[in-house]
Parts: C-alpha cells; structure tokens; sequence
C-alpha cells in the first residue's frame, strides 16, 4: 500500500493550493528490507545517523537501516522533550545529511525536531501503529513541562513494515485506535467552528481524515488477533490523519477536545495532582469518550436561547490555582488573543441548531464505551491513572491549554 502525495497535493475545491512534504508513505511488510532502494528513489544521499531507544533496537523482525551511525536512547522516562534532544543533538556526528526515526511517537518527535534544528532531512520508520503523529510537520514536545508544539519537519518518506508492527505490544496499537476514534469529536469540533465563526473549513481535509477513522473503525476488532491486514489497515489510518494535517498546515482536523484532555493531563498542574503513564493515545481514547458524553448531552438542549451568556475564559487567579507558577505564563500566552473574541449570544443562538446536526454524527459516549470494552482498550479516568473526582476539573480547564475553538470551550456559554 503506497499513499502518493502527488495525487494529493494542488489546487482544492476549498480555494487553496495544498502541499504535502512527506513524498510518499509505503506500509507492506518487510519494506525496511528494500529501505535502500526507496531512499535512492527518492533522491536521499549523505551520512546517514539512525535513532531508536533501547527496546526498538531488539525489536522483533526488525531489519535496521544501514546507517553510518547509531544512536540508542534509554527508554526509561523516555519523552520527546529538552532531554532527549539534548542527548541525541550532542550524540550526533557533525557531518550527518539523514536522520533515520525508527520506534513510536516519542522518538519521531525528538528525531523530526533534531532534524528541523540541524536544517536536514529525516526517514520516518514507524514500528508500532500507535499515534497519528508520524508524518507531521511540527514536533509535539513536552518542554519546561508544558505540553506544546514545537518547530519541526515532515518526513521525506515513510517506511512502515507491518511485519514490524504487528509484532508490537498490543497496548501500542490500542492506543493508535484511540488516537483515531477520537477524530469524531475533533472533527465536530472543527465544523462547530466552521457553524459558528466562519473558521476555514475544507471537505477535502475532512474527507481525508473521515476515511482514515473508518478504516480504522472497521478493522479494529481484528487488530488484536495481530490480522496483518487489520494492522496495516490501522497503520494507514494513522498516517492518513497524519497527511491530512501536513495538507491544512496544523492539527486542527486531527485534535480537538479529546486532545486537550490528554494534554492537560501529560502537563500535571498542581491542582490536577496526578501523574498518568498511560499512553497518549490511551489517553485521548479516554477524553474521546467524555468529550462525547458531554456534547451528547449539550445536544438535548432544543433550545438554547435562555441559556447563552457572554463568553467570559477564567479569571488569571483561577488559571494560576490550577495550572500553578511554573505553567502559567505559557498558558497565558497560548490564550493571549483568545479564540472565542467576537463570538456573541446570538451568534452562538443562530448556529445552535446546526451545531445539533453536528454533534448527532458523533458515536455515542456508550457505543465508544463498548468498542473499548471489545477490544480491552483503556475507557475510563481510572484506567488512565486519573481519579473520577477530577472529570470537573478536566472538563473546565482542558480547552484552556489550547488557542483553538471547541465545542467543550465554547460551553462556557451555555449556563443552565
């Protein structure tokens, strides 16, 4: 299976030129076998330096790239943020033209952002179905402990090999199942702003990230009996949401208030008072689920009129007692030109009924609930490490670790 991006970029119905930067993504079993032939097609030359952590590097059936050097990470509190960087940046011969990513989420990020710093090109090898974040064009970084986006550079190809992947620990691909189950809300979100405000909006992008849930949503049941084609089927998913983001030039198809929840957890603010080593998309599938109930349960409302209030974010004093010193200037910078300004009452009563239709094409919080419970994937706030008690305070400061508009933001609106 070859997604081609010549077929994906140019002119769109929407009105812009799209451009994709990763020039293809192969994902058939034992692709890393050929990976010297598919670098020499597409015109890739230099000292070559490949990244892995110490668990990748032994892992089953891998043909690791030939390349001119290695550099093996510690797994132990592995995460993409000033450490790993660090590490890699000072480990990495001076002469290097080509990173190499092999493993999961943590080691693309860090590889992607070495690369943007260094001004030179990377491989993307997934070995496990897990996030969606492989071929984006921007690193998701945990740094100064704030979860943000980071500079960074889409892979020139991808090289996915499912004989590979499909030998992963299963809890990594239930995660990349979450991470795509929750493009239902990230999705509605995306239109909800679209109803609302105007925002740009693009059916393409959409589509592209529509087809990518449901080639996912069909296959999963079978991703745990380790089905080759279920598993690749979940690896195209995944790199298809990640394409769809490199073509609208952010996150905005593929993240919305299912991502903030995870984020706001990876960030561990005072108030919060936990620490999760679930995985992010564990995570996410989990803030899918809730974000789905509560939006559900906004959709009841016919009538929304004698609820609508100005939009009015917390107060600095509430955003320091949650998010403590240490992250709130982040957090005020992120909100600094507020995404909601110029949202009236009446704007929000007029969209009110399309913003209905929107949500009506959301799964259920229960018919998520149950595919989880099928699969043995992760579905509630204690599964994530998270106590029940906190769901409040989830829901209230979430949308705030993001500039972007959200049903879950917007409800702030809605008193009742």
């Amino acid at each position: 299976m070859i997604i081609d991006s010549k077929k994906l970029n140019g002119p769109c119905s929407c009105g812009r030129d799209h451009a994709m930067n990763t020039k293809a993504a192969i994902i058939e079993a034992g692709v890393l076998e050929t990976f010297d032939q598919y670098v020499e097609e597409y015109g890739l030359s230099g000292k070559r330096a490949a990244i892995y952590d110490e668990n990748t590097y032994h892992a089953r059936n891998l043909v690791r790239p030939k390349a001119d050097q290695e550099i093996v990470l510690d797994p132990k509190n592995l995460h993409a943020n000033e450490k790993a960087t660090g590490t890699v940046l000072e480990q990495l011969d001076s002469d290097v033209k080509l990173l190499i990513a092999v493993g999961s989420g943590t080691i693309h990020d860090t590889t992607r952002y070495c690369a943007n710093k260094l001004g030179i090109p990377f491989v993307a090898c997934p070995t496990a179905a897990s996030v969606d974040g492989f071929c984006s064009t921007v690193s998701a970084m945990t740094w100064g402990g704030y979860k943000k986006t980071m500079p960074g550079v889409a892979p020139e190809i991808v090289l996915a090999d499912v004989d590979v992947i499909k030998e992963a620990p299963m809890y990594l691909a239930l995660s990349g199942v979450g991470d795509i189950i929750g493009k239902y809300t990230a999705l509605a979100d995306w239109k909800i702003a679209q109803a609302l405000c105007g925002e740009f909006f693009c059916p393409t992008i959409e589509g592209m990230t529509r087809d990518a849930v449901k080639a996912v949503y069909g296959c999963c049941e079978q991703v745990v009996n380790r089905d080759a084609r279920a598993i690749e089927q979940l690896t195209y998913g995944l790199l298809l949401s990640g394409l769809a983001m490199q073509l609208m030039g952010n996150s905005r198809p593929a993240s919305g208030a299912e991502h903030h929840i995870s984020h706001v957890i990876e960030m561990e603010p005072p108030m919060l008072g936990v620490s999760s080593t679930a995985l992010h998309g564990e995570k996410v599938g989990v803030g899918t689920a809730i974000a789905a109930g509560v939006y559900h349960e906004l959709a009841t409302i016919e009538d929304v009129s004698p609820y609508v209030v100005p939009y009015a974010m917390q107060s600095v004093d509430e955003l320091e007692a949650f998010y403590g010193p240490k992250l709130l200037s982040a957090v005020l910078e992120e909100n600094r030109s507020c995404c909601m300004d110029g949202v009236t009452p009446e704007m929000l009563i007029a969209a009110w009924p399309k913003i209905r239709e929107i949500i009506a094409e959301i799964p259920t919080e229960q018919e998520i609930l149950s595919l989880y419970e099928r699969l043995g994937a992760k579905k509630s706030l204690a599964d994530i490490e998270v106590p029940e008690e906190k769901r409040e305070l989830l829901l209230e400061f979430s949308p705030t670790v993001r500039n972007r508009m959200t049903l879950m933001r917007i409800r702030r609106m809605i008193r009742r």
